[in-house]
């Protein structure tokens, strides 16, 4: 191989001539060739001394220091006999393609061979990987990742609207852990399906309480329950759980400017459903043929929290969806119609404010929706279903004894507050015990109602038992219907039929409810209810006890929560939470300072629908 280095001329420099050491002046450089070239890096190290004998810099005689021995020459002569081979290299062939030589390799080989196989298989698994992981992966968690529930509350893992979750020890659910196995299936009573649960308390958690915050379905209340002038304050010491049974204790404790205590509680805004079978087992307080206790099971609409006056004015008893005359004040519209303004006993059928969420709804006033296909709201309401309020004596059966009247309440009310109770509406199981309730309303409600005669042992202080009760109902119109049970049996049956529309009064058909509703339990004592109250045989205190309390529905129908989309309440109770929360507020308009919503029928509205 020839040098890489090209050859250069060489040009040394050393004085021109001598000087003496002694002279000023330095020596003067130029170009001076020597025999033999040495590097201009290797010059010797002259020692310096204080003769003044002059001296070269480079002195051909001195002797080579060590660091000559490790410097590269400066000629390129030299240098390429170091560093470079005039014959062949070992990795020359690297450097110099010879086609001949490499032709055979150059034409390449077969991709079959077993390094080409398993080079496309390692690529063909890493992008089935890659595939996999970013569009595969994501598509199959979408589809078949578990959905997060609400249980039945309001929000995820069934929290309620305040956000509270459930806070029994090993209960975090809506059905009670200690719910026995065989009855979490049920025969409903009037279609004969099997019905799944939905709600379960058994109760059996001893020393559970009821101040707000405490449970996480039920809360009591502190007030006092006006509406029915009840004689007692509803506090929530009132209420507990004892050897496995809820308690509510009415006593003659004094408090809040009244002489007793008892107790209400409720799910509201927490537990709801619409449609299905409740059912309780009881224990009612007291005696049973001493008059003026007042203990109820019974269930409302979630926009109505039961004891807030405000929160329903103008929405109880209604369960109305039509945009008539049904929706007004007094029901009625001037002097139209006439058997509504005089309802055939110098007065007039009803004295309630109107419907204030009406299907009459002005188009973007306050409303909770939703929404028809014609552009009107649907009705909304505070309706209420009676599981139970019981009484002593039957009208029509002979002798003093205990009973149950099991009512739903209705608004609009019909001509004289009768009901279409045809036998193809009406269906009594043994009317030997059962009865027509004689009570049907007044100018505050309708009542759909049948007295039974109850089991006479399950009293506390007669007998100590406990027997069941419940109702089942199907909400709308078609097919619709509500039944009660009493002592563990069916009792009576109406079909949405007997409140279809009534020409007398002009108003429209009432469906059986539609609304979330919640349920209610409560002791009290009125003189608004059983007529007179034999204080001197009543004992106090007395105890309403609920062994457990059940909700089941129709697997094709599950319809749980307090916030369902077809008749939503969360927004609009958030909205006017005041009204839901502050007992002392009695009217929307008078206490609350709340407009109510325009109604088409009475008002103009700014927009057409």
């Amino acid at each position: 191989m020839q040098p890489l280095l090209p050859t250069m001329r060489k040009r040394f420099y050393q004085p021109i001539g001598p000087k003496e050491a002694s002279s000023p002046d330095l020596p003067v450089l130029g170009p001076h060739k020597h025999a033999t070239p040495r590097p201009a890096c290797g010059r010797e190290a002259k020692e310096l001394s204080g003769s003044s004998t002059t001296t070269s810099l480079h002195d051909d005689a001195a002797t080579p220091s060590m660091s000559d021995k490790y410097v590269l020459p400066i000629d390129p002569h030299e240098l390429s006999g170091i560093l470079l081979s005039d014959g062949p290299e070992a990795d020359d062939a690297l450097h110099n393609p010879d086609p001949v030589r490499d032709r055979k390799a150059d034409r390449g080989g077969s991709i079959f061979s077993g390094r080409g196989l398993a080079n496309i298989g390692c690529l063909f698994i890493l992008a089935v990987g890659i595939v996999a992981l970013f569009v595969g992966y994501p598509i199959t968690t979408y589809f078949f990742r578990m959905q997060p529930s609400t249980l039945g509350g309001f929000g995820l893992g069934g929290t309620n609207a305040s956000g509270q979750v459930p806070g029994i020890t090993g209960n975090f659910g809506l059905i009670d852990l200690e719910t026995p196995e065989e009855v979490r299936m049920k025969t409903d009573w009037v279609t004969g399906q099997t019905w799944q649960l939905v709600f379960s308390d058994e109760f059996n958690t001893d020393g559970r309480t009821f101040y707000p915050g405490d449970d996480p379905y039920w809360e009591a209340v502190d007030l006092h329950y006006w509406q029915t002038v009840n004689l007692e304050w509803y506090d929530p010491k009132a209420i507990t759980t004892r050897n496995g049974s809820l308690e509510i204790t009415l006593s003659q404790q004094s408090g809040h400017g009244l002489s007793y205590t008892g107790g209400m509680m409720s799910t509201w805004n927490k537990f709801c459903f619409t449609g299905g079978l409740v059912e309780a087992s009881v224990m009612l307080p007291g005696f049973n043929n001493v008059n003026g206790l007042w203990p109820a099971i019974w269930a409302m609409g979630n926009l109505g929290r039961a004891g807030y006056g405000a929160s329903l004015d103008g929405m109880w008893p209604y369960t109305y969806d039509a945009c008539d005359v049904g929706t007004a004040p007094n029901q009625t519209i001037g002097d139209f119609p006439a058997n509504a303004k005089n309802n055939g006993k110098d007065s007039a059928l009803s004295y309630l404010p109107g419907q204030r969420l009406s299907r009459c709804t002005c188009p973007g006033e306050s409303h909770p929706g939703p929404v028809h296909e014609n552009g009107e709201y649907v009705g909304r309401s505070a309706p209420e279903i009676d599981m139970f309020e019981a009484q002593i004596g039957v009208d029509g059966i002979p002798g003093v004894m205990g009973a149950v009247s099991q009512s739903g309440q209705w608004g609009p009310f019909n001509y004289e507050y009768s009901w279409f109770n045809t036998t193809d509406n009406l269906m009594i199981s043994d009317p030997t015990v059962s009865i027509l309730n004689s009570y049907k309303g007044g100018v505050y409600q309708q009542a759909t109602s049948v007295v039974t005669v109850t089991d006479q042992e399950a009293y506390e202080f007669n007998g100590g038992k406990y027997t069941t009760y419940g109702f089942q109902y199907q909400p709308g119109f078609d097919g619709a219907y509500m039944a009660w049970v009493a002592n563990g049996q069916l009792a009576w049956v109406m079909r949405q039929d007997g409140m279809a529309e009534d020409p007398r009064v002009n108003i429209s058909a009432r469906p059986v409810p539609q609304e979330p509703m919640y349920l209610i339990a409560n002791l009290g004592i009125s003189m608004n209810f059983g007529g007179n109250i034999d204080f001197d045989q009543l004992r106090f205190p007395s105890t309403l006890r609920v062994d457990w309390i059940r909700v089941y529905q129709d697997p094709s129908r599950i319809n749980i929560g307090c916030d369902p989309e077809d008749f939503p309440t969360a927004e609009y109770i958030k909205e006017y939470r005041e009204a839901y929360t502050n007992p002392n507020l009695t009217t929307w308009e008078g206490d609350f300072k709340q407009p109510v919503p325009r109604n088409k029928l009475l008002q103009q509205c700014d927009q057409e629908v």
